[in-house]
């Protein structure tokens, strides 16, 4: 009997790499709602047509294509096409890029990508290869074919990081409302309220804040609980109490939110993240 292909989705980590997630799947409905990460995501379209709001444009990779989104930006994700799109991505940290950026003497601080969607037939097997590795369990490979990766990116497509356009008064405000927001995550204020603890109009302060992060301060404190949760659930934290610590209301409100910037439900995180195991 024909029809759609089955969405399917699997993260893990892999002691090699501890700096670098690691998810393959193939979406056909799943809608990836906007969210930033904390560190970098990479990767490589297997099959189908991926496409993703990225700074204000529709952006589409296709097989062969190789996705590079920056730190903190913005982005969506759903099928360019009626069968959806196969990918194995990365979600290296902004310490594990720095630090090869680092070793080879690039004047970066953190580097960054102007483009999003690259085609290299090189760095397209890179990706697999060292995704590959870390699926065999090959900690030598996937340590090495990482860092082999990383070093091509930064070499042909890195730049340094532009600064926003901001005054400097609009820069602190909206630094110390990111610090409310972090600080008063389970009891978030009002966006007056916010504005009047920042020394800030309010709609001055939320020009200023989606100027910043490319979010407005609720979805930019949904990210941030969704980036806390992500910590609390590699340590072991049962997904029910991490819902309670983070903010949200219940469990399934994580659910809906954590598989909208993850891709994957919390519990099924929890088990990849904190187990180490070789595959046969």
């Amino acid at each position: 009997m024909s029809g759609r292909p089955q969405e399917r989705a699997r993260f893990w980590r892999h002691p090699a790499v501890p700096d670098v997630d690691l998810l393959k799947a193939r979406y056909v409905t799943h809608r990836f709602s906007r969210h930033v990460h904390e560190g970098y995501a990479i990767g490589v379209v297997l099959d189908g047509v991926e496409e993703f709001e990225y700074r204000g444009e529709l952006r589409r990779a296709g097989a062969g294509e190789v996705v590079l989104v920056n730190p903190d930006s913005v982005h969506t994700g759903q099928a360019g096409l009626a069968d959806g799109w196969a990918y194995r991505m990365l979600y290296p940290s902004v310490a594990a890029v720095g630090e090869v950026a680092a070793e080879l003497g690039l004047a970066y601080g953190t580097p960054h990508f102007p483009e999003p969607v690259v085609r290299e037939p090189e760095v397209e097997a890179l990706v697999v290869r060292a995704h590959r590795a870390t699926e065999r369990g090959d900690d030598l490979a996937a340590s090495t074919l990482m860092r082999t990766l990383f070093a091509r990116l930064l070499t042909r497509y890195a730049a340094p990081r532009p600064a926003a356009a901001l005054s400097s008064e609009g820069r602190r405000a909206v630094r110390r409302a990111m610090e409310v927001l972090h600080e008063r995550l389970t009891d978030p204020p009002s966006l007056d309220d916010l504005a009047r603890l920042v020394d800030a109009r309010p709609f001055p302060l939320l020009r200023a804040f989606k100027a910043a992060t490319g979010l407005p301060p609720h979805a930019y404190l949904n990210s941030v609980r969704v980036r806390q949760a992500r910590r609390l659930l590699r340590a072991g934290v049962r997904p029910a109490d991490v819902a309670a610590q983070v903010g949200f209301t219940d469990q399934a409100h994580l659910n809906r939110h954590f598989k909208r910037v993850v891709g994957v439900p919390p519990a099924a995180y929890r088990r990849a993240a904190g187990t180490y195991k070789k595959l046969p």
